[in-house]
Formats: structure tokens, C-alpha cells, sequence
């Protein structure tokens, strides 16, 4: 666990940025899954290239997204 707190809510004002929140999320999990920045950097031109990984990083966010949108009751008023 970290002190550096960064996600406050996962509400957003619009799908948009619901949906760039959760690329964000997925983001981080890397982050806090390999915190080596080095091996990060190393690694990316493997995954990039990559069409599962690829995949897999898609659905990864397509799950976070799920779960922001759901967050924002489907930004329904």
C-alpha cells in the first residue's frame, strides 16, 4: 500500500473520461505489478509487438471500464 493516494472516486462526468479513467487503472496495475521502471521499459517493445498482449491489455481495460461505468451508473441521470 502506498501514501500516495491518486484515485479519490471512480465517478467521472462523462464516458470519455470514464473510459480514459480507466485506462488509468490499468495503467497503474502494471505500475504496482513491476515497479522497476527499467524492466518496464525493457519489456515494452515485447509486448508491443505482440497481438495477445495486446488482446490482453484490452480486455484488461474493457474489465476496468465495465467496472467505472457501473461506478457512474452508465452516466444514466
Amino acid at each position: 500500500m502506498t501514501d500516495n493516494v491518486w484515485l479519490t472516486s471512480l465517478i467521472t462526468d462523462t464516458p470519455q473520461a470514464g473510459f480514459e479513467l480507466a485506462i488509468t487503472l490499468s495503467r497503474r496495475g502494471v505500475k504496482y505489478t513491476q515497479p522497476d521502471p527499467e524492466v518496464l521499459h525493457k519489456l515494452r517493445p515485447v509486448y508491443a509487438n505482440d497481438a495477445d498482449a495486446l488482446t490482453a491489455a484490452s480486455q484488461v481495460i474493457a474489465i476496468n471500464f465495465q467496472t467505472v461505468a457501473a461506478a457512474n451508473n452508465y452516466w444514466r441521470k
